[in-house]
């Protein structure tokens, strides 16, 4: 099913050549999906959907649609996702405190991680934290920030 998204939907210019960074576009829609959330956490989810494309929704439909859809426990994930997720059930962490922890620099393992993150973040388990004074992509379970929602915190 083709969704309305914020790429499609922007007018704003793609990177010019020569320009440094990623563009108009690129940094307007890269932020909104931050800064939306953060500014209203009672109205926008950002998340996953079922094929890992970051996704802004509303709560309602978070609640009524994607959530009953797509949910699945922990217990049901890679290992890897497991592992990352108990780290983050004991308190939340960044990207990048995580893929230290276990993954460190060895490449295989990152690969796994990488993936493992996207499963956690597709099957509802863990979420980036709204919190507008957090810059980095800090991670806690679905249920601490959403707790009305499926079957709460586990």
């Amino acid at each position: 099913m083709d969704r309305p998204n914020l790429w499609d939907v922007t007018d704003m210019p793609g990177k010019q050549p020569g320009e440094a960074g990623w563009g108009k576009r690129v940094g307007a829609v890269w932020g909104w999906k931050n800064q939306l959330p953060a500014e209203y956490p009672d109205e926008i989810f950002y998340g996953k959907d079922e094929t890992g494309r970051a996704v802004l929704m509303t709560l309602g439909h978070l609640a009524e649609e994607h959530y009953p859809k797509f949910h699945r426990p922990v217990e049901e994930c890679s290992p890897m996702a497991r592992k990352i997720h108990a780290l983050v059930k004991v308190e939340p962490m960044t990207t990048t405190a995580l893929r230290k922890a276990v993954a460190q620099k060895d490449k295989l393992l990152r690969a796994a991680f990488s993936k493992a993150l996207i499963e956690l973040q597709v099957t509802l388990n863990i979420v980036r934290s709204n919190a507008p004074e957090i810059e980095t992509d800090t991670w806690l379970r679905f249920g601490e920030l959403y707790p009305s929602i499926g079957s709460g915190a586990k």
